[in-house]
């Protein structure tokens, strides 16, 4: 990160701008070129790793670019404030961000399935919730564990 006084570096302070973002957007290659995302998410931290969770339908182009083991690319932001002056080269933004890549793999297994959605949903109601078979079946669910990031706030 070229401005270090901006870098966030705290854990703690990590997890608050992650419970402040509710979409990530994440970015692949193909034969045509980047494609980016942007998603709901859930995430986890296991011995200070973060692993990201998202999920869809099985049918799509996500679906046919998400090949396991897949290096991809995700940011997210948040706490956004326009900052304006009466000199237009001195207006600025204030937010937050994480960027970073890691590898993606799908799960499968119903237990750790329903742990990655409870993840989504309590990021995004602060809830989480009971899921039935039929519902599993329904969607494909996946997690990046995250190999590098920073993040960082503008303020």
């Amino acid at each position: 990160m070229r401005r270090k006084d901006r870098e966030v570096t705290q854990v703690s302070e990590i997890k608050k701008i992650l419970d402040k973002c509710k979409v990530f957007r994440i970015g692949m290659v193909d034969e045509s070129g980047v494609y980016i995302l942007p998603l709901n998410f859930g995430y986890s931290f296991k011995e200070d790793k973060l692993e990201l969770y998202f999920h869809g339908a099985k049918v799509g182009k996500k679906v046919d670019l998400l090949t396991e083991d897949l290096k991809i690319g995700f940011e997210m932001d948040c706490e956004h404030q326009l900052i304006e002056d009466q000199d237009p080269c001195e207006y600025s933004f204030k937010f937050a961000s994480i960027i970073g890549q890691g590898r993606v793999s799908s799960i499968s297994e119903d237990l750790e399935k329903i742990k990655a959605l409870n993840f989504i949903m309590k990021q995004q109601t602060g809830r989480e919730f009971k899921f039935s078979q039929k519902m599993l079946e329904n969607v494909l669910v996946y997690k990046i564990v995250v190999e590098k990031y920073s993040a960082k706030r503008l303020v």
